[in-house]
């Protein structure tokens, strides 16, 4: 099983799952009022805002999708400890990635407007799945949902290369700066979609990853 892990962690599944990443975060501030569910500081900044003024009910606002968030984490590590020395065809990162689907499916049904905060709370649940499930791109920690980790790292591993003639560091700051374009690529592929389909675009990041769970299985098919 632990091979099959390993093979979770090529780069052509972290590209894959940052498209998906920049394709939600687009779709919450495009056609969910203006907010940006994949990572909470934004929400924790704000939440500490409202408590300091008194506004409890936009408090509650806030504090939904960062609790949203802690939720998923724990959801994907009580996946992992259920399913991880369970033999069969499909890991755990299989399970997670499938609840990632089946729940961003949910969301495209619902519809624009009063419901859209429940929207980003399950869209806060999806990438905390996936950032916690989905940790490492060719040995190097990286993150699918947000970009400021990335972009440290990239930019630290460029440098060691520049001075040091690391080859090794100059291939991990590709990794980097590859996974932070993918990223971009979604966001502006759901800016696209989402012009012509406000309610539904979400579904491309749940297209992106279908891809990247077939990508899996199929790894571990030449694998075998």
């Amino acid at each position: 099983m632990e091979g099959m892990a390993q093979r979770s962690e090529s780069f052509g599944v972290a590209a894959l799952l940052a498209l998906a990443g920049g394709a939600l975060d687009a779709y919450t501030y495009l056609c969910r009022g203006g907010v940006f569910a994949n990572a909470e500081t934004g929400n924790i900044v704000l939440l500490g805002v409202c408590l300091a003024r008194g506004e409890w009910t936009a408090a509650l606002r806030y504090l939904a999708p960062v609790l949203a968030f802690a939720m998923g984490v724990l959801a994907a590590e009580r996946i992992k400890s259920r399913r991880r020395d369970k033999a069969g065809r499909l890991h755990w990162r299989h399970a997670a990635l499938g609840a990632e689907i089946a729940l961003l499916v949910l969301a495209s049904l619902i519809p624009l407007g009063e419901p859209d905060p429940l929207v980003n709370v399950l869209v806060a649940f999806v990438c905390a799945l996936q950032v916690e499930t989905f940790r490492k791109v060719r040995g190097n920690a990286f993150a699918s949902t947000m970009c400021t980790g990335n972009l440290r790292s990239g930019t630290e591993a460029l440098y060691q290369a520049a001075e040091n003639g690391d080859p090794r560091a100059a291939e991990k700051s590709r990794y980097y700066y590859g996974v932070i374009l993918f990223f971009i690529a979604g966001a502006a592929l759901s800016g696209l979609l989402a012009g012509y389909f406000p309610q539904h675009a979400i579904l491309l990041a749940a297209g992106f990853q279908a891809a990247a769970f077939a990508r899996m299985i199929r790894l571990d098919e030449k694998t075998a």
